[in-house]
Formats: C-alpha cells, sequence, structure tokens
C-alpha cells in the first residue's frame, strides 16, 4: 500500500531484527469509560470522522488503503537531530554504507510515502548532509530538551498556516526502519480517535525483558493485526503474569493539535519517575493507540557504539 504524497512545502524503544541480551476491563470499567472519557475533539481540538476507516494489517503483513474520508489529510514527516550524544557523539553523522545515518533514515522516511519530510536539525553540519542529498533540513534551538520539543518548533517554522494536520516523529537513529512502519503509525491514527499513535514489538528474548534499556509498554491486543490503547510504558518487565510482552518503538505520530498540546504540559510524576516522555501524555488524559509490528522492520536502533557496529555489518551485507 501506498499513500500518495502530499504537495505542500516539502521535498521529494531499542532492538534488533533478532534481539540479542540486553537488548480487560471489566463491564463497569467500560461502562465508566463511556461516561467520563472525552473524545478526541474534546481533548485536542481536531476533528473525528463519523465513521472509522477498516485499515489494518492483512496476513502479508502490509496494510490497506485509508478511504478517502478519513480525517487524517495532510501529514508530514520530521526527523529531529542533533550531534550532542552522551554514548555516541556526532551519531547522525556516523556512515553506515557509505552515507551519513541521518541519510539513511531520510531516505527511509521518504520510501513511506506518505508526505513531506523534512529533518529537524539542531546543528548547521546535519542540515548541510541532508541538503546535499537532496533533502530538506529546518534549523531549531539546539538547545531544546527533546525531539517532540524539536518538531514542534520545526513545524511551526514550517508551516504557520497549520495546513499538515498531523506530524510524524521519526528518530534519527533507526537507519534500518522499514518504511512499512511509518505507515502502520499513520493507519492508527487515522483510524482512531487517539491523540498519538505509536508502535510496538512482541519480546523473545527473556535478556530483554529484563533490561532496562529496552522500553515496554503496556496493551492488550485482542487481535494483533489492530491497534488497540496504550495503557502504560515502563522499563520494567510489565505487566505480570504468563502473556506476552512488547517492546516500544519511539516512532510517533501525533495530531497536530495533541502535538501542540503535548510540548505544553508539565512533566508528570510518572515520567519522572521512568524518565519515558510518553508518560506525560497518559497522565494528562491524552489516548496513545499503539500498533504491533514485525521486530525486523526495526532492525537496529543506533543507542551506542556497539550498535552502530552492529547496524554497519547488517548494511553492508
Amino acid at each position: 500500500m501506498r499513500f500518495a504524497p502530499v504537495e505542500h512545502g516539502g521535498s521529494a524503544g531499542r532492538g534488533t531484527a533478532k534481539r540479542e541480551a540486553g537488548g480487560r476491563r471489566s463491564d463497569s470499567g467500560r461502562q465508566l469509560n463511556r461516561i467520563i472519557a472525552l473524545p478526541a475533539s474534546k481533548r485536542t481540538g481536531h476533528v473525528v470522522a463519523t465513521r472509522l476507516s477498516t485499515a489494518r494489517l492483512s496476513t502479508d503483513g502490509l496494510l490497506t488503503a485509508v478511504p478517502a474520508d478519513n480525517p487524517i489529510a495532510n501529514p508530514i514527516v520530521l526527523i529531529p537531530a542533533r550531534l550532542a550524544s552522551s554514548r555516541l557523539p556526532n551519531k547522525p553523522l556516523a556512515e553506515i554504507a557509505g552515507v551519513p545515518m541521518i541519510v539513511q533514515v531520510w531516505r527511509r522516511a521518504l520510501a513511506a510515502s506518505v508526505g513531506p519530510v523534512v529533518v529537524a536539525c539542531g546543528d548547521q553540519a546535519i542540515a548541510e548532509v541532508i541538503e546535499r542529498a537532496g533533502g530538506r533540513a529546518v534549523m531549531t534551538d539546539p538547545a531544546l530538551p527533546t525531539g517532540s520539543d524539536r518538531i514542534q518548533a520545526a513545524i511551526a517554522l514550517l508551516d504557520p498556516e497549520r495546513a499538515y494536520d498531523a506530524v510524524i516523529n521519526v528518530q534519527g537513529d533507526m537507519p534500518m526502519l522499514d518504511p512499512s512502519a511509518i505507515r502502520v503509525a499513520l493507519v492508527a491514527l487515522a483510524e482512531t480517535d487517539a491523540d498519538i499513535a505509536t508502535l510496538a514489538a512482541p519480546i523473545s528474548d527473556p535478556a530483554a525483558l529484563d533490561a532496562t534499556s529496552v522500553n515496554k509498554v503496556v496493551a492488550g491486543f485482542a487481535d494483533p493485526g489492530r491497534a488497540t490503547r496504550a495503557l502504560y510504558f515502563s522499563k520494567a518487565p510489565v505487566p505480570w503474569g504468563e502473556g506476552p510482552h512488547y517492546e516500544h518503538i519511539g516512532l510517533y505520530a501525533y495530531r497536530r493539535a495533541a502535538l501542540d498540546r503535548f510540548v505544553t504540559l508539565p512533566r508528570g510524576i510518572l515520567e519522572q519517575r521512568e524518565r519515558l516522555e510518553q508518560l506525560r501524555a497518559l497522565e494528562a488524559g491524552m489516548r496513545i493507540s499503539v500498533s504491533l509490528i514485525d521486530p525486523a522492520w526495526l532492525g537496529v536502533q543506533v543507542d551506542t557504539p556497539a550498535d552502530l557496529a552492529r547496524a554497519r555489518t547488517l548494511m553492508q551485507t
């Protein structure tokens, strides 16, 4: 499946395909949710279609098309990137298969064909390599604390008239990301009244389950081929008991109004305790949709020199 590219102002969690070590609500609950849960239009100001799409993963791992009446009409992909990194300085410029990593990520975002792709840069050197590759970059304050703040600053500069109604945040350290993953997140945002959509992958390695470097998401997938609501995020191996566990993959699709609201919220109590930014949204009552993808769609997320070495080996083959 391919979304039609948008012709507006644009250019043409941690895992491996095979993870290595280290790496119900009751009836009364449903009734209460119907009573107190605000629709997304009240929470963030966006318009929700009265008829939701039935887009979903098919048995071959592809996505069916989103109907034309879907409320997400004009998405943009933004890739936040800066050179400062305590574990791997100058990470975006590290060469993988002969080109800087940020260019690898930009190419994969373009291949998703969901809309224009722009790199939100904290440093001029990043903008220069993207522009040499034929891409578009926008400069943002290098002191911005998070990728969410960076993409919000970028979209405000790029689109003051608010033509884009959804912003997809693709992290700049995912050089092996399958473009289909970006489409999955956008479909999940479009077919529900979620404020934010994100991704997860099943955890099969016990060492990954126990590793605090692997962020987990708590969600009940009655149908693994359909998005569901994220209930919690943690570095701990949650939930307790027998059953599957899921690694959170930090790719986000935001409704425009939801992103605007999110970056103005105060840091949450649980966010500060777990050191997970996405908990701020849940603590504020925002809804996050999560979809399952194959771990191979992520490949290697590069956070350390060891990750970089693995990515280089895999992408040279």
